[in-house]
């Protein structure tokens, strides 16, 4: 089925609060997903994949620091999703970077890392240089890099597999940021590095992308919309028997 950007934004805006995210946080979420799916970057998949966790999570935990001094900073989301528990720690590199020049955040411990592209695009529009980097696996070991320039909504995706796995390699479940004000940082790839290995994804292709999308619509999951729709009505009852409960007059005729 197709819906429009404003009905995937809007409804995952209220699905998230439903399962227990602030406004604030839902509507960064919501975001995200809808930004993703906009430029051909799969948020749908990765929602459908991370809601049963989000929704067993505890909402009410921030992200913990670890260690801050005046370039780096390195955060702990303690294995939950990027969703709700990235926009400090991408805000707190950010505000280094305003002040010192350059920034490093390490994010440690989350799950569905690709969310966080839609939230670097954001830093990007306001006129910083961002890098994320991660590995995702260690069967094959294949990193990621995604680069965004000062001021522009797209960035570089490429993802390539390693020949072979490092000697000093290990789990890696975080991501690192780097954010400069006054350069550009891009994929800069190996000429060795193998072509038939190499999953690259470009602005103009997104820019594409997100164009069609918002002519024919984004392509949902009934199942998915479903489930969505579902947990919106249970923020919806939830909202009306709390409003219930402060109608009428007070404990005295003064209220």
């Amino acid at each position: 089925m197709k819906v429009s950007f404003n009905e995937l934004q809007g409804l995952s805006r209220k699905a998230f609060i439903a399962i227990g995210f602030t406004e604030g946080d839902a509507n960064d979420a919501a975001d995200m997903v809808a930004w993703m799916e906009a430029h051909g970057l799969d948020g749908i998949a990765a929602l459908r994949k991370g809601l049963d966790f989000l929704q067993n999570e505890d909402k009410s935990q921030s992200p913990k620091l670890i260690y801050q001094d005046a370039d780096l900073c390195v955060v702990d989301a303690e294995n939950k999703t990027v969703l709700g528990h990235a926009s400090l720690a991408i805000e707190l590199g950010y505000a280094k970077c305003r002040a010192r020049g350059l920034s490093v955040t390490k994010i440690r411990h989350c799950h569905n890392r690709m969310l966080i592209v839609g939230y670097l695009s954001r830093i990007a529009r306001r006129g910083m240089s961002v890098t994320a980097f991660w590995r995702n696996s260690h069967e094959p070991l294949t990193e990621i890099l995604v680069s965004f320039k000062s001021g522009e909504a797209e960035p570089e995706i490429c993802m390539y597999g390693l020949a072979s796995t490092p000697d000093d390699t290990e789990p890696n479940n975080g991501i690192t940021l780097v954010m400069v004000n006054h350069v550009d940082l891009l994929p800069n790839l190996k000429p060795d590095a193998p072509a038939n290995d190499l999953i690259l994804q470009n602005r103009a292709a997104m820019l594409d992308w997100h164009e069609r999308s918002l002519v024919d619509g984004i392509e949902v999951d009934p199942e998915l919309w479903d489930r969505l729709k579902l947990l919106a009505t249970k923020m919806l009852v939830e909202s009306s028997e709390d409003s219930r409960q402060g109608a009428g007059a007070g404990t005295n005729d003064n209220d």
